[in-house]
């Protein structure tokens, strides 16, 4: 019996911080783009077949939710007119790349404890009913359900904080709203294989700011060496013809 690997896997590469470059190779570059970069390098070189989409919502984030969008949304789509559609467009094309890739990775910096506007306003436009989540209030019980459950999507966010002491149970994990906003939100629609490695000590600017760089880089790398390898035991498939 032979097996026969199915290669092809999506990755979707997302940047959040608004500083436009890495530090380490540009001054005052962004932490998480350099730790984004840092696990496509890597996954690249164990999956160069693999396809990547890139989105950068720090420099190009999608527009706010308005009145006029919710409208749009929650009408229904053989209802909706042409001004409907026209203010669903952006939302429409990021739900769609959602839909299509297989892993994100998303290096999302903590401001003010929380994700950035960019990658606030990008979750409000990929939270939608009938497309990521569904909705009935005439369901006995909880009357919404995720609709990208079994789907087999993977998360990986990669993140960078001034302080320290910001992971669960530490000195101020209580007030990291990063991992958790993020966790709960695409949880909601079903991806709840999720993994974090972040930077901390920013502010400090010393040794313990490239310890703490050095050792996500090195969790990174681990975690890409992890995932590819789950990849490949899940696509694997019998091949009837030599059984």
């Amino acid at each position: 019996m032979e097996t026969k690997e199915i290669t092809m896997t999506t990755l979707l590469h997302i940047d959040a911080s608004a500083r436009p470059g890495r530090s380490g190779a540009q001054p005052h570059g962004s932490h998480s783009r350099r730790l984004t970069a840092h696990f496509v390098e890597h996954w690249q070189r164990a999956r160069p077949d693999d396809r990547i989409l890139y989105r950068d919502v720090g420099q190009h984030p999608p527009r706010p939710v308005t009145g006029e969008w919710i409208h749009a949304a929650f009408t229904k789509p053989e209802e909706r007119e042409l001004w409907m559609h026209e203010a669903l467009a952006e939302s429409e094309a990021l739900v769609d790349e959602l839909l299509e890739v297989d892993v994100i990775v998303a290096g999302v910096p903590m401001y003010n404890f929380g994700v950035p506007a960019g990658f606030k306003a990008y979750i409000d436009n990929i939270v939608r009913v009938g497309r990521t989540f569904g909705f009935d209030r005439s369901r006995q019980g909880v009357p919404y359900w995720p609709l990208l459950t079994d789907m087999g999507k993977r998360l990986v966010v990669l993140s960078a904080r001034g302080d320290f002491g910001y992971e669960p149970g530490h000195r101020i994990g209580h007030i990291n709203h990063v991992e958790p906003h993020i966790r709960t939100v695409f949880g909601y629609l079903g991806i709840d294989d999720m993994h974090s490695v972040a930077v901390e000590y920013d502010e400090f600017a010393d040794e313990r700011l490239l310890a703490s760089l050095n050792q996500a880089e090195q969790r990174i790398e681990t975690l890409v060496e992890e995932l590819t390898s789950r990849l490949i035991a899940e696509h694997k498939v019998t091949s009837p013809a030599h059984c």
